[in-house]
């Protein structure tokens, strides 16, 4: 049966912009390849973290809203566990109305980036 789930992952702070995004790329790649759809990604850019995780106090979080079967998200976080570059991962099934509220928050930050004035 096909599910919504949501990933976030943090990435270690000390790979470069292009190390980042081939990882961000590895697993949206590795989603696509086992037939989930990606609803949505959103890079929240680098965080603080709320406590230090292998000596680092920072990282890249990163999340991916996606649909597929539920074998999918065993093969994934399988790929997380493996890969060093990832401190922390955290995947949810969202039921109804996460999605829903997911969907609503998409379209008001649409709307209003819509209606903010472009700056020449």
């Amino acid at each position: 049966m096909v599910k919504q789930y949501e990933t976030v992952f943090i990435v270690t702070p000390v790979l470069s912009e292009e190390q980042m995004k081939e990882t961000v790329q590895k697993y949206t790649g590795l989603l696509k390849e086992k037939g989930a759809e990606i609803v949505y990604e959103n890079n929240w850019g680098m965080r603080k973290l709320a406590y230090p995780i292998r000596k680092k106090t920072t990282g890249f979080y990163y999340l991916i809203e996606f649909k597929a079967e539920g074998s999918v998200i065993n093969d994934l976080e399988v790929a997380y566990k493996r890969d060093e570059r990832l401190l922390r991962f955290l995947t949810v099934a969202l039921d109804k109305h996460a999605v829903a509220y997911n969907e609503k928050k998409r379209a008001a930050k649409q709307a209003a980036a819509e209606a903010a004035p472009v700056a020449e």
